[in-house]
């Protein structure tokens, strides 16, 4: 079972690999790049959308987010470009850095959702606050 385990991450990583030639190819549609773009910068990223460290929901994203988003843009890349590509990444012994612009930019999304929750929160709850016929008080 390890061993299936270790086939699969080994061909999720160059799957990782092959997108990451196929959005430098300009064979490959814009917004299957802009997808693409996505993908690898989650897959590189050391920042995770859910932590690692908590129980069972940390790989959670992991094992089905990062999947799903190299099927959705496999789909978007024509075949012949991707067989190339896939071939590319076979021969190359590349080894990606991990992307320290996408963990930025992650994590400047969550302070911002969490500043906006934060600003909900306070505004709602706010004693002094004039009544808002819209929340029906």
């Amino acid at each position: 079972m390890l061993k299936k385990i270790k086939t699969k991450a080994a061909r999720l990583k160059l799957e990782v690999v092959a997108l990451y030639f196929a959005a430098r190819d300009p064979r490959t549609p814009w917004y299957a790049k802009v997808l693409i773009a996505g993908v690898v910068a989650y897959a590189l990223s050391p920042i995770d959308l859910i932590p690692d460290p908590i129980p069972i929901l940390g790989y959670l994203d992991d094992l089905v987010l990062l999947p799903l988003g190299i099927w959705l843009a496999t789909r978007m890349i024509p075949a012949s470009t991707l067989q190339d590509c896939r071939a590319r990444a076979a021969s190359a012994n590349l080894q990606l850095p991990g992307n320290w612009w996408a963990a930025t930019v992650i994590i400047l999304l969550w302070l911002a959702a969490l500043m906006m929750i934060a600003r909900f929160v306070i505004e709602k709850l706010s004693i002094n606050a004039p009544p808002d016929a819209r929340m029906g008080y």
